[in-house]
């Protein structure tokens, strides 16, 4: 049996009385994992749990989309100032659902909190297709964000622990990525839903919003089967639990389960927990994995900054420097959001194959400088609205897998038991970060109408992404094709 006790536990009958008292556990299953090919099974679990990134592209496209209609509504009557609070709140919920959602990710589990943060997502969407007033649009707006920002930090957390090592960069980006597929689906629906030949002015903002709450649904569905980690399972005294998973698992990709091949499986040694204490948590983040954070930080700021500033702001640019009109600016998004997916797509395999630092650096680098070239160009008049839509694809196709890069750097490189909340805590620096100080800085340099003003906010978030690239060179941990337990050994490890 693939799970054996340790020298101080008998064999027989009062084995797992021996477990229950000394907390040891000695195991292989990490190893079984990462050993597996890829599969339907991991298909189904990139879909089920993937589907997050896309659910999270159709509500921010939406949200930008729908303010002229929320403004027009004859229910809500929005002001500008009303539409800075609603986005405000779901801003403020994406970052307190990251952290308190992560703390429980790590504390009770995986499985049930994704299941926790989906129907929390779903119910509030479909409530605020019914909002009456501002107050009710902005609390369901701030508990829809709560249920996206808790989603982050369990679902990566999962994908990172059943996808086998190998892989799992290339999985991780194109995850990420699949945000713009909801984005391009967010700018169909807002085309559509908004037209007023379609619908009228009370009633397409309400079913774009159904839109997420059924796709939330169906997904809340898919997740049923998806199991609970092993890996937590055996941190957290549950290992017979996590050994029948794995198991399971096996016959599902291989026909069979390797107990009888065990032996030739890496094993470790753990003291299982109930839970990390705060303190440790802390400890860890900050002190014992002190330059790991400071990467982490510096990753997901640029890119927050660099990607949100752009984003939030690129209806205005349209808007105000080449005269497109409000009503045609989705149109505009599609080619944007195929530059975005594309990216990680295609540029993912080399994460796991010319390894990690080498492709941050070069995603980072090149998003940099390309943003300084074209803001240039956007500064001399030297692009029409489709050059610079055109030039934006090319960046991020770059800056995309960048971005992406950012989010598994982080879920990776911490041990397992302050893995969702290492999310969280750089989830929510950078969210707030990008969402606050980003589009608002560019808001202020658009409303000057001077080019060069804009070409100054464009250069700063190129030198944060060419700042960003130098550091991971020279401080990312290189953790391609290696266990998760190889990058950073669990807390409970015992040698």
């Amino acid at each position: 049996m693939e799970l054996q006790q340790t020298p101080a536990l008998n064999d027989g009958p009062g084995v797992a009385a021996a477990v229950a008292t000394d907390r040891i556990v000695e195991t292989s299953i990490p190893s079984r994992l990462d050993a597996l090919p890829w599969s339907g099974f991991h298909t189904r679990v990139v879909l089920a749990l993937g589907i997050t990134w896309i659910l999270d592209g159709l509500e921010v496209t939406l949200a930008g989309a729908l303010s002229g209609a929320l403004k027009q509504s004859p229910t809500l009557n929005f002001s500008n100032l009303d539409l800075g609070i609603a986005n405000s709140a779901y801003l403020a919920g994406a970052v307190l659902g990251a952290l308190g959602f992560g703390w429980l990710t790590d504390r009770i589990g995986r499985k049930k909190l994704f299941f926790i943060t989906l129907a929390l997502y779903l119910s509030a969407t479909a409530a605020t297709a019914l909002s009456w007033d501002i107050a009710s649009y902005a609390l369901f707006r701030f508990l829809t964000g709560a249920g996206i920002g808790g989603e982050y930090t369990a679902i990566n957390s999962t994908i990172q622990e059943l996808v086998p090592a190998r892989y799992r960069g290339w999985t991780d980006l194109v995850i990420n990525g699949s945000f713009w597929i909801g984005a391009a689906m967010g700018a169909v629906a807002a085309i559509v839903l908004l037209d007023p030949a379609l619908m009228g002015p009370d009633l397409g903002w309400r079913l774009a919003y159904l839109i997420g709450a059924t796709i939330g649904l169906v997904v809340l569905l898919m997740r049923m089967w998806i199991p609970e980690s092993p890996r937590w399972l055996m941190i957290h005294g549950r290992p017979e639990q996590a050994h029948a998973i794995v198991d399971d698992i096996e016959r599902s990709v291989i026909g069979h389960d390797q107990n009888a091949s065990a032996g030739r499986f890496t094993k470790i040694r753990l003291k299982m927990r109930d839970h990390t204490p705060i303190r440790e948590v802390v400890h860890t983040l900050f002190s014992a994995y002190r330059q790991r954070a400071l990467v982490g930080l510096v990753l997901m700021s640029a890119q927050a900054f660099f990607y949100n500033a752009i984003f939030f702001t690129f209806a205005l640019v349209l808007t105000d420097f080449y005269g497109i009109s409000a009503e045609h600016v989705g149109w505009y998004l599609l080619p944007f959001a195929a530059g975005n997916f594309l990216g990680p797509l295609l540029l993912g395999r080399l994460f796991d194959t010319l390894g990690r630092r080498t492709m941050i650096m070069f995603t980072y680098g090149i998003s940099g400088l390309l943003l300084a070239l074209s803001g240039y160009l956007f500064t001399i008049g030297a692009l029409s609205a489709q050059g610079q839509t055109i030039a934006w694809m090319v960046i991020f196709f770059f800056a995309s897998p960048a971005a992406s890069a950012a989010y598994l750097t982080v879920s990776e490189t911490f041990p397992l038991e302050v893995r969702a909340l290492a999310i969280a805590v750089f989830y929510a620096v950078g969210t707030g970060i990008g969402g606050v100080i980003g589009p608002a800085l560019f808001g202020v340099l658009i409303d000057t109408g001077s080019r060069t003003s804009v070409f100054a906010g464009y250069l700063l978030g190129a030198f944060l992404m060419i700042a960003a690239a130098i550091v991971a060179w020279r401080y990312a941990v290189s953790a391609e094709r290696k266990s998760l337990e190889q990058i950073a050994r669990p807390l409970a490890f015992m040698e």
